[in-house]
């Protein structure tokens, strides 16, 4: 067992949406942090989304005020920070006037409008289902609906891009590495690493610990660092489907189900539609890693009720499904448990604090980091100030409006591609394209071609710069591509993986 000689201000456990921007927070303002991911960035909750920056038009009905326009608040931002993978999409709700009044629906878009500080998406606005092609698709019995602003996010991406900026400013990022024990010292924890592709341990001390584990946060709570959580919290089941494109227009729909939940229908990856999600209480973490056949069905019947064409579970093609750790809040059904996100902090300023992060969601993951940065501000008096609110993710560092334009710089600058690998690789990458295709004149020059438009040089990309290691790695999380990809390439591509496989820089 080898042992690091100095020691971390900070040691984050979790490599999700939490973790990994909390240690982006924590480098940029001069810590020395650490983050361990016992698995691939972003394998768990954080890449099972339904994939959207978002109040939460829903939890205005539970009075979550506060929850809604701070995640208002944070969609231009978002899009701001990251506009290569951010970008905002409209949504109709057709109105079902046997769920909720239209007066109702009109109040909560305004509110929805003018609380988070809307600047550039549009507001909300009545539609003519009979007359718009939004109504196309949808039961002759829907006539109107009502129209309003949130914006797409890639999940799993804005996980990675967290921790390359973290890695950038400083922070050692260690995936596939376990924390498997964690003990008192005089001044700080002890943490006992295990790398589970070598087998090595090792032994780092850090001054705090975050505990940002997720669905496992209590579990690595008692079973690494030996301590029991005063919080509880509840495992919650989210799953999607995709089926083969249902519409043509780039718009999302929302719609309302008589059980009072709603789930969207989404555009995904051109050919497709995404639909999700469901709320299903688990008591145990493997039953949330795949989707139910109820779930299938609770999905398939439920957009059945507003498109003309049922949706059937043979239509299938893909489906996902991750746990929410909610904070228990005492509320009663799953869809009713508070999305927001609670800090527990555990010990003194001048000796081994630990705290625990429980809940959040994706579109807050930012305002969650400054949050645990500032409960822990007396333990590293001299870190620097709240930053993050403007400082582009890699890669996103071009005008939030001007993806567009990025595109043609670089149809221009390599005109030997084609222009759908150019959009896909700008989509992905924003400016840190230039990273994968500089050097190269011809699409000989990428290497090897695993199938549909992936090829040698990007996976060399994100083995080197972004922690890919398996093919799940990049055709699931850092892509979608495996959507695209015949069994046979999947296969190829994991032979090559695991024959070439290279440490991150």
């Amino acid at each position: 067992m080898t042992s690091s000689t100095e020691p971390y201000d900070l040691a984050v456990i979790g490599g999700g949406i939490n973790g990994c921007g909390i240690a982006r927070d924590a480098a940029g303002r001069g810590l020395k942090v650490l983050l361990c991911e016992q698995s691939d960035l972003a394998s768990g909750t954080s890449s099972a989304s339904t994939k959207l920056i978002h109040g939460g038009l829903r939890y205005l009905e539970h009075y979550e005020f506060r929850l809604v326009q701070e995640s208002l608040s944070e969609r231009e931002r978002l899009w701001a920070l990251a506009p290569h993978i951010v970008w905002p999409m409209r949504f109709v709700l057709p109105h079902n006037e046997e769920l909720r009044p239209a007066w109702l629906i009109r109040l909560g878009l305004f509110l929805y409008d003018h609380i988070g500080g809307r600047k550039l998406l549009p507001g909300s606005h009545m539609v003519d289902l009979t007359k718009d092609v939004a109504g196309d698709v949808l039961r002759d019995d829907f006539r109107r609906g009502f129209e309003y602003s949130d914006c797409w996010v890639e999940d799993s991406r804005m996980v990675v891009l967290n921790a390359m900026d973290a890695a950038e400013r400083g922070a050692d990022v260690r995936v596939r590495t376990g924390v498997t024990s964690v003990s008192r010292q005089d001044k700080s924890w002890r943490l006992t690493l295990t790398n589970h592709e070598t087998g090595q341990t090792e032994t780092a001390d850090a001054k705090v610990i975050v505990n940002a584990a997720g669905p496992w946060v209590a579990q690595v709570a008692q079973s690494s660092i030996g301590m029991n959580s005063k919080s509880d919290i509840r495992l919650v089941k989210g799953s999607h489907i995709v089926v083969p494109k249902i519409f043509d227009h780039e718009r999302s729909y929302i719609f309302q189900n008589a059980d009072k939940r709603i789930i969207f229908a989404i555009p995904y990856q051109t050919n497709f539609t995404l639909i999700g999600t469901t709320d299903v209480e688990v008591d145990d973490l493997a039953d949330g890693k795949k989707i139910s056949n109820g779930e299938i069905d609770y999905l398939c019947d439920a957009a059945s009720e507003y498109f003309k064409k049922p949706i059937q579970p043979a239509d299938v093609v893909w489906t996902y499904a991750g746990v929410r750790p909610l904070y228990d809040d005492g509320g009663g059904d799953a869809q009713q448990v508070t999305r927001d996100f609670v800090l527990e902090r555990h010990g003194p300023s001048d000796g081994p604090a630990l705290l625990n992060v429980f809940g959040g969601k994706l579109t807050t993951y930012r305002r969650l980091a400054e949050d645990v940065l500032e409960k822990l501000d007396d333990c590293f008096p001299e870190a620097g100030k709240p930053w993050t609110d403007s400082a582009a993710l890699p890669g996103g560092d071009f005008p939030t409006q001007g993806f567009e334009n990025l595109c043609e710089t670089y149809y221009a600058s390599y005109p030997w591609a084609p222009e759908t690998l150019l959009h896909r690789l700008t989509r992905a990458y924003g400016t840190c394209v230039s990273d994968i295709l500089d050097g190269a004149s011809s699409m000989d020059d990428l290497g090897q071609h695993f199938g549909h438009d992936l090829y040698e040089r990007e996976i060399e990309y994100l083995k080197q710069k972004e922690w890919a290691r398996t093919a799940e790695d990049v055709l699931w999380r850092r892509s979608k591509l495996g959507l695209f990809l015949t069994p046979d390439e999947q296969t190829t591509l994991t032979d090559w993986m695991k024959a070439k496989h290279v440490e991150p820089v």
